[in-house]
């Protein structure tokens, strides 16, 4: 693993940590396929739940590492590529980012590939790239406007501008603000929430939500009800049975969602 990358494990939780604030988070082509690298060790391991992604030192990612694409090393590499591009693919577990500062660039791909996104009233949003010419081969293009729709996506990656956290949460790219310097206490403190809840039918929803885009409605939900089955079998009645009891009536008991 990269030094700059550092895997942290609390229980059901793997934190993926991008560590290098001198350069606020940049990351060079080693440091990307370190993250691939963290992240397919999390989805093979079956006591791993949900992930957090963050940045250390007041920063989630600036993108690419400018000095080495400047020097021709890095051109052709795709953080979507095939060559241990990060941001390639879904896992099939969460993740969640907490963002603190820059959000910005290949940065910005990497929060929008992240289920949820757990912002400080310090973060920053932006395809900055636009400034000096630099394209977004890392699913940003796809995965922005799904988020916040075609419009706003469009005001963002052709401007380049920036965006503040309470624009972000206005426009739905940040599902949480929190104060400065809480990124990732409260992005650790919600993905333990999501890990203590019955997976089969957290996930087989989760699967369902993602996966909708790619079919006609009629299908979709032909495919939703068939992934829902193995939730049936698996607990739910049981589940049941115990709010019937008195489990978690009126949001009390396992599971309950945090307030952020």
């Amino acid at each position: 693993m990269d030094d700059h990358i550092l895997v942290e494990r609390s229980g059901p939780v793997t934190t993926v940590v991008i560590n290098r604030p001198s350069a606020r988070n940049a990351c060079t082509v080693a440091m990307v396929k370190a993250l691939h690298d963290a992240f397919m060790a999390f989805e093979a391991d079956a006591d791993a739940r949900v992930a957090v992604l963050t940045g250390q030192g007041g920063s989630f990612c600036a993108g690419a590492d400018l000095k080495e694409l400047a020097s021709g090393s890095a051109l052709g590499f795709c953080w979507a590529g095939e060559d241990k591009g990060v941001t390639r693919r879904r896992l099939s577990k969460p993740v969640i980012a907490g963002i603190s500062g820059h959000a910005v660039a290949a940065g910005l791909a990497l929060a929008v590939w992240c289920d949820l996104r757990i912002a400080d009233e310090t973060a920053v949003f932006g395809v900055f790239c636009r400034r000096y010419g630099g394209p977004m081969p890392n699913g940003c293009t796809v995965r922005l406007p799904r988020l916040i729709g075609q419009s706003r996506a469009l005001d963002m990656m052709l401007t380049g501008r920036a965006v503040d956290a309470a624009e972000a949460h206005a426009i739905g790219l940040a599902n949480r603000v929190v104060g400065r310097g809480e990124a990732r206490s409260q992005a650790e403190r919600l993905a333990h929430e999501l890990a203590g809840l019955p997976q089969v039918a957290m996930l087989s929803d989760r699967e369902s939500l993602m996966e909708q885009w790619d079919w006609p409605e009629a299908v979709a939900i032909r495919r939703e009800i068939g992934g829902s089955q193995a939730a049936f079998q698996q607990g739910f009645q049981s589940g049941a049975e115990g709010f019937v009891a008195g489990t978690g009536r009126h949001g009390q008991g396992v599971g309950r969602p945090p307030v952020l």
